[in-house]
């Protein structure tokens, strides 16, 4: 993959900031209300600076996204307060799911019936929920529409394929799945039991599935 100096020096600031969280989470709570939100302004920055040709509604819907998951992200971080901070949290995660949606179908492939890549994700969501069920609780519809729209989401992402360059394909692809992936942990997490090192894996799944979708749809022709 080719980068520009620009995209190679955003990629060390963004990796320095997740450290940076990554550790804040763990020792420094203060610096983690500042060091979390960074992330996702950093890439909203980036993103609405990129001088490349980007239809503006394509743009504003991007924008859109990463906003709403950078306010799903402050919310989640108050959880300890209320449970409702996570019930918010979910909605802001749910819209921004919602407008990649949107904004990955934008170039479909209409030829491609992804029967088989449906299958593995109905299997995957299946098991995942069997997993969750008992402890859900009053959750259990928003947990069911939210799982819904992440997969939705995955599969928008898969039919991209055939309609833009492979490298855009290969990191949004990999952004949209890696975001399942860490929404996963956080659910595994926080409605199955505590995972060793949570913090971690779900963080550097969530931060590289943001950096891969909008590197993804910057490359995107």
């Amino acid at each position: 993959m080719k980068l520009t100096t620009a995209e190679k020096y955003f990629i060390l600031l963004f990796s320095l900031l997740l450290i940076i969280e990554i550790f804040a989470s763990t020792s420094y709570p203060f610096l983690h209300y500042f060091a979390k939100p960074a992330l996702v302004i950093s890439l909203i920055i980036f993103y609405g600076q990129c001088q490349k040709p980007i239809s503006t509604r394509l743009k504003l819907l991007t924008i859109g996204a990463l906003i709403f998951s950078l306010l799903g992200d402050i919310l989640l971080m108050f959880v300890d307060q209320s449970e409702h901070f996570f019930t918010v949290g979910l909605v802001a995660f749910l819209t921004a799911h919602i407008l990649y949606i949107l904004v990955f179908l934008k170039r479909r492939n209409v030829s491609k019936i992804p029967i088989i890549f449906c299958s593995i994700l109905a299997v995957y969501g299946a098991v995942l929920f069997y997993l969750l069920k008992d402890n859900l609780g009053a959750m259990l519809l928003p947990v069911i529409i939210y799982m819904a729209v992440i997969l939705g989401m995955a599969t928008a992402a898969y039919l991209r394929k055939g309609m833009v360059g492979k490298e855009s394909y290969i990191l949004v692809f990999i952004g949209a799945i890696l975001f399942m992936i860490s929404d996963s942990l956080l659910a595994l997490n926080k409605f199955y039991e505590p995972l060793p090192y949570s913090n971690i894996s779900i963080m550097f799944t969530y931060a590289f599935a943001q950096l891969s979708i909008v590197f993804g749809l910057l490359k995107q022709r």
